[in-house]
């Protein structure tokens, strides 16, 4: 499970070799501004031409080649929107690692606060990184066609959860969705973390109870990644369709407006 932590306890950790920084944004972002011996891991590397998550092999090799081994702790952090780390921290859960800590607040807020930031690259020492597969973290399009019962709040914004802006030639949602924006499921600007009555209020307008089966889904992963970490953090059930729309519509399910 990710674990949230605070800019100090990252801060205390920046020189300790059992730790390794991981970066997950897109490189120019990572050279505009960097913690210290943070290493560039940026997750748009994890997908394929077509959005889709690579093969489990291919993310550990990818991993390992950012220094990330099976006894160094992981510790994430991203700007906002924090939909990169949400997706680097939700794919190390996947692969199997129990130990992932992602910062709150965001990249801003330790810049805000005048803490160290440093802007050249760190050169990284490729290691061994060992998968271990946790399918109960993700769900496929299969299991939701099967399963009638799961929840799918629909983090993606509101047209096009109705369809009013179709960016996949086919507008629409998952039949039975519910629509709960990412953007209202973090705290703002600076941070992930809301409180934990505004995400509960959130849930239940949608119809969402505590002990439902909960899958997240956005257009490709990103967004319902965060939305995936935040319930998880409070509590709920939850699980990521990492496919998400894109996937749903090239099965050519139905869907509905």
């Amino acid at each position: 499970m990710t674990k949230f932590v605070e800019a100090a306890w990252v801060a205390e950790r920046l020189d300790d070799p059992n730790y390794l920084v991981l970066d997950p944004r897109r490189p120019m972002k990572y050279l505009s501004g960097h913690l210290k011996n943070a290493v560039n891991l940026p997750v748009y590397k994890a997908f394929d031409d077509q959005l889709s998550l690579l093969p489990a092999a291919t993310l550990s090799a990818w991993i390992g080649s950012a220094g990330l081994d099976d006894k160094r702790i992981p510790i994430i952090y991203d700007s906002f929107d924090g939909q990169n780390g949400a997706m680097l921290s939700w794919i190390l859960e996947y692969l199997g690692r129990t130990n992932v800590h992602l910062m709150n607040p965001f990249f801003e807020r330790w810049a805000d606060d005048k803490r160290e930031i440093f802007y050249k690259p760190v050169e990284s020492t490729p290691r061994t990184f060992t998968a271990k597969v946790n399918n109960a973290v993700r769900v496929t399009a299969g299991e939701i066609r099967e399963d009638s019962a799961l929840q799918l709040p629909d983090t993606r914004s509101t047209q096009e959860f109705t369809g009013t802006r179709d960016l996949d030639n086919k507008p629409g949602h998952i039949p039975g969705a519910r629509h709960v924006t990412w953007r209202d499921l973090i705290a703002g600007p600076l941070g992930y973390l809301p409180e934990k009555a505004k995400v509960n209020g959130l849930l239940e307008n949608a119809g969402i109870r505590p002990s439902d089966e909960i899958v997240s889904y956005c257009r490709s992963g990103l967004r319902a990644s965060v939305g995936y970490l935040i319930l998880k953090e409070f509590g709920y059930h939850v699980r990521l369709y990492d496919g998400s729309y894109r996937d749903w519509i090239r099965h050519d399910f139905p869907i509905e407006v």
